[in-house]
């Protein structure tokens, strides 16, 4: 699917209602298909896919809450399995054995922590350029993720932890680079619920000393 027309068919998907979770999750699996661990790619699915997903639901009126909602938890399993299906990716990286170079693998492995956080600030843009009911159910959204998690942080956290175990039952100077960037990520993401999701929470959370003024 072209990138220019990704935007609209998000929000024709949100639009026809019926199974809107179904169709938003499996329009971004199409269109992250080709995407590999290619962060600024995977990023941009993501905006323009939550692009259309806010114009699409500013339509549904007063079932806009329950949408946006579908749609947004159709868009966070798709990335959860374009994580997954990234253990497809390591394994090529893990059979080059030395040819692999170190910055490679904390390409790989750099891309699949920040899809969480990408998630989390993709909604927390929108919710940023709304106002209203919309601008209030993103943010909540948005919270909701930073506490409870995400089909894709669990993904990501089962794939690195998957992969540094292979990596360390293989052993060898061949995956060692490999293991470390997967250990090194499973580390971030053990911190990440009190560190970076933390602060996202903070920030789209209504300032209480200016609601008081």
């Amino acid at each position: 699917m072209a990138d220019e027309n990704l935007e609209s068919s998000a929000a024709d998907a949100v639009q026809g209602g019926g199974d809107i979770q179904a169709r938003v999750r499996d329009l971004t699996l199409a269109a992250l298909r080709d995407r590999r661990l290619d962060f600024a790619a995977i990023q941009s699915v993501m905006r323009q896919v939550g692009d259309g997903i806010s114009v699409g639901a500013g339509k549904h009126g007063a079932e806009m809450k329950s949408t946006l909602a579908a749609a947004f938890k159709g868009m966070d399993e798709a990335i959860g399995k374009s994580a997954q299906n990234a253990k497809l990716t390591l394994e090529e990286l893990a059979s080059k054995g030395r040819e692999t170079s170190d910055a490679e693998w904390k390409s790989a492995f750099e891309t699949l922590s920040r899809l969480e956080g990408e998630f989390v600030t993709t909604v927390s843009r929108l919710a940023e350029r709304t106002g209203g009911v919309m601008k209030d159910e993103l943010q909540s959204i948005a919270a909701h993720a930073t506490r409870t998690g995400t089909d894709t942080g669990a993904s990501v956290a089962k794939v690195t932890t998957e992969f540094a175990q292979r990596m360390s039952a293989l052993g060898g100077d061949a995956t060692k680079a490999g293991f470390d960037a997967a250990k090194d990520v499973a580390d971030r993401l053990a911190q990440m619920t009190s560190g970076f999701l933390a602060g996202v929470s903070d920030a789209i959370q209504p300032k209480k000393d200016d609601a008081s003024k």
